[in-house]
């Protein structure tokens, strides 16, 4: 890995800033930070014909590298974040999946260490408390209602690093719980759900504010009974997340998001679970065994979607080449909305002085060629 300058100008880029995207643009880095004006003499790396944006945020994310988030040692899980950061990613949440509530505290401990000394954003606690009847790759036995003291017990147990979870809001306790995580300024996202458009729209009322996975782990739109996709995409309290890895969503379905929602309102997920830039083969998601073949994770036995082998690097590449989205948008809904949603702003998501000098360095067919995290090169362009 090549070291930090204490500053150093990238020039010749476009360069996607919240403002829009500068042509033969250039971004200072000074020390760790991205600075207004450089120092004299400081030396300039040519990115002509490349793009640069923001560092990508992925805030549901289980893995990767061959590693679990939900039960990896921390040297496993410093893999997975390894893997994800030379894609791109560089602000990084762990999810869990479904497990005891004694394991799922002792996870938290776990990975709040991790967050601790900088290496995750935070954690994300997807299950047990979601519907058997959207289950997906959740273990049934172990689910449970979201009771709000045993939301509280993960919350204390990630002391103060738990970011998000994933609720039935539907199911007894679930209104309840969303009302203590608004209060305590955790996300709470509706997702595995079978709620109604109503039920939906109580939990967004009561402080719900993200749609996790949108359209996976739901109910279908539908004319009579339109169910939680319409509730989600109506409101504008919501950010919904997006798996576009070309398995978990048909295009229409994305651009009928982008579209309802708005890029302001859609943040980019991988949901990956270890096999995320490692390869085909089996695995095991918390204590359910998935089979992964072609780069599509499904559960051995019932053969359900398991999570995904993304790196947000390719749902970069899909949406702009494959989906169409204005780049800008892309960047807003992969870099600037996450990195709000996790109350991170002020420090990533966005290409402005001061902030962390996170960034993606892309050719021009949208394929990583660099990736620089707080100033030090984790992938370094090889220009000319």
């Amino acid at each position: 890995m090549a070291g930090r300058a204490d500053s150093t100008v990238l020039a010749g880029a476009r360069v996607v800033l919240p403002t829009g995207t500068v042509e033969n643009g250039r971004v200072i880095v000074e020390g760790t930070r991205i600075a207004g004006s450089a120092a004299e003499g400081a030396p300039t790396v040519d990115l002509s014909g490349h793009w640069v944006v923001p560092g990508f945020v992925d805030m549901h994310n289980h893995g990767g590298g061959g590693a679990s988030f939900t039960s990896g040692t921390v040297d496993e899980v410093l893999t997975g974040i390894r893997t994800h950061r030379e894609h791109g990613t560089t602000t990084l949440v762990a999810s869990t999946v479904t497990g005891e509530m004694d394991f799922l505290a002792h996870r938290a401990g776990v990975l709040s260490e991790l967050v601790e000394q900088g290496d995750l954003a935070g954690i994300h606690f997807e299950g047990p408390f979601i519907s058997p009847c959207r289950k997906g790759a959740h273990s049934e036995e172990l689910l449970r209602h979201p009771d709000p003291a045993e939301v509280r017990k993960l919350m204390d147990a990630a002391r103060g690093t738990a970011k998000m979870f994933t609720l039935a809001t539907e199911l007894p306790g679930g209104i309840d719980s969303v009302r203590l995580l608004a209060e305590h300024g955790v996300i709470a996202a509706i997702g595995h759900t079978d709620a109604t458009y109503e039920q939906t729209v109580e939990a967004i009322d009561a402080g719900a504010t993200v749609a996790t996975h949108l359209f996976n782990a739901m109910p279908p739109l539908a004319h009579r009974e339109p169910g939680p996709i319409a509730a989600l995409l109506e409101d504008e309290r919501i950010t919904v997340e997006l798996i576009n890895d070309g398995t978990h969503l048909h295009p229409a379905a994305l651009e009928l998001a982008y579209h309802h929602a708005g890029a302001h309102r859609v943040a980019l997920i991988t949901d990956a679970m270890d096999a995320a830039g490692f390869g085909d083969g089996l695995y095991q998601l918390g204590p359910l065994a998935v089979e992964v073949k072609g780069g599509v994770a499904r559960l051995v036995e019932g053969n359900s979607i398991a999570g995904s082998t993304l790196t947000l690097d390719t749902a970069f590449h899909r949406a702009v080449t494959i989906d169409r989205i204005p780049v800008g948008d892309v960047v807003q809904s992969i870099s600037a909305n996450p990195a709000r949603l996790l109350g991170v702003h002020d420090r990533v998501g966005s290409l402005e002085p001061g902030k962390d000098a996170d960034l993606v360095v892309l050719d021009e067919d949208f394929a990583v060629q660099g990736v620089m995290r707080k100033g030090a090169w984790i992938k370094e362009p090889r220009i000319g």
